[in-house]
């Protein structure tokens, strides 16, 4: 069909019928809202770098979590900042640690949120590094059983799914297994299968005080010029256990996403990172760009590249868009 017969525009003439055959479907349902936990009571302490996003004690949590409930955002991640911190992140599977309190107040108190737990050791380990550090290096094999009781202690607290972003080697399978073993088969492994050495992360590290001291991730994390290098890792972690296959970040790399969703039957999830978010709100402040059009666009691009799930800190923005 060729113009004049065929007129492509006709289709596009108003919102109704833009609406009626729009391809990619984008909600709340979709979206997974990140939260930074800290000690103290009644804080709700401003990150600089993340417009719009609070650091918050555990009762202002769960303050949050209803609102977002409200907003019909229905899934939260949480991520902690302790009270110490030492070389090997043992606040990270402490009983009475920063997340494992958060677990159970938002339980007790939003018993319907769905409640997925970041399970790494930068924010916990007073070096930032992800592992534990011999001889200079981040040790694999003797991280993988803080990691795995990390994860436990998390579903012991109540979370719903736990989600390790370490990059350490084989860590899928020994969270599998502990899991297993204590009874949790139902708890599901969201991986941070694909996770890469991304200066996109800046201001996180800046929300989560977990900045390694010296040296950098790149050891351990993935190169940013490697596509096949993905398949692998993502490969493995289905063998492992993995429930959700997780690209980390999103909006660059989107070929990433298209190829897992295109190779995987599982689930897959993208991480739209802070750096990401922040440079939107950027901006958006400078009045460079329309801020609600440019969020929408991004988080359909990330949706249209493939991912079921998105994790981003627009949530309760696009939410309260969704809901107008």
């Amino acid at each position: 069909m060729i113009f004049p017969e065929y007129r492509p525009r006709r289709l596009r003439r108003n919102e109704v019928l833009r609406s009626l055959i729009r391809e990619t479907q984008l909600s709340p349902d979709h979206l997974i809202y990140p939260l930074f936990v800290q000690p103290g009571k009644g804080r709700r302490d401003a990150i600089t770098s993340m417009p719009g996003v609070f650091r918050l004690s555990v009762d202002e949590l769960a303050k949050e979590a209803k609102e977002c409930m409200g907003l019909g955002i229905k899934n939260v991640i949480l991520f902690g900042l302790p009270e110490d911190k030492d070389p090997v992140g043992s606040g990270a599977h402490a009983n009475d640690g920063i997340i494992q309190r958060a677990i159970r107040e938002l339980k007790n108190k939003v018993p319907e949120m769905m409640v997925s737990t970041d399970v790494c050791l930068c924010e916990y380990t007073d070096h930032g590094h992800c592992g534990v550090i011999i001889n200079q290096q981040v040790d694999n094999d003797t991280t993988l059983e803080i990691l795995a009781r990390t994860a436990l202690s998390h579903a012991q607290a109540g979370a719903d799914m736990v989600a390790p972003s370490d990059m350490m080697d084989g860590r899928v399978a020994e969270i599998r297994q502990i899991l297993d073993e204590n009874d949790f088969q139902n708890i599901p492994i969201m991986s941070y299968a694909v996770k890469y050495a991304s200066a996109f992360y800046g201001p996180f590290r800046d929300a989560a005080d977990c900045a390694p001291q010296e040296g950098d991730r790149r050891g351990y994390q993935m190169d940013p010029a490697n596509a096949r290098e993905a398949l692998r890792e993502a490969t493995l972690d289905v063998d492992e256990g993995a429930d959700i296959l997780m690209v980390k970040p999103a909006v660059a790399y989107l070929d990433i996403i298209s190829r897992l969703h295109d190779e995987f039957d599982l689930p897959v999830a993208a991480y739209h990172v802070s750096g990401e978010y922040a440079m939107i709100k950027a901006a958006a402040a400078n009045g460079w760009l329309d801020e609600a059009r440019v969020m929408q666009e991004t988080l359909l691009s990330i949706r249209r590249a493939g991912a079921d799930i998105i994790l981003t800190y627009f949530a309760k923005d696009y939410a309260k868009l969704f809901a107008g």
